[in-house]
């Protein structure tokens, strides 16, 4: 099943990795540099530790995307923490 495909259903809400402009260095935490893709405004830290469910009418715009590695990283540092396969 496709994130995209789980869009198309409509649901209630949406799970989010927030940002923070605070680099800590923890290891649940992914360093993104600002480029034209992603439309950050300096280097941020995705916070894989901080997932929450969130309703989708909280998320008034998106500023860009942060690529396929960053997103791997962020599902590989998740998949840790929640003691995925």
């Amino acid at each position: 099943m496709t994130a995209q495909r789980i869009l198309d259903a409509k649901p209630s809400v949406v799970q989010v990795v927030p940002l923070t402009s605070t680099i800590r260095q923890f290891h649940s935490e992914i360093v993104i540099e600002p480029d034209e893709t992603n439309g950050l405004d300096g280097i941020s830290a995705a916070q894989c530790q901080h997932v929450r469910s969130v309703s989708p009418g909280r998320i008034r715009s998106s500023r860009g995307n942060v690529g396929a590695a960053v997103l791997a990283q962020v599902r590989e540092t998740i998949a840790v923490i929640l003691d995925l396969p």
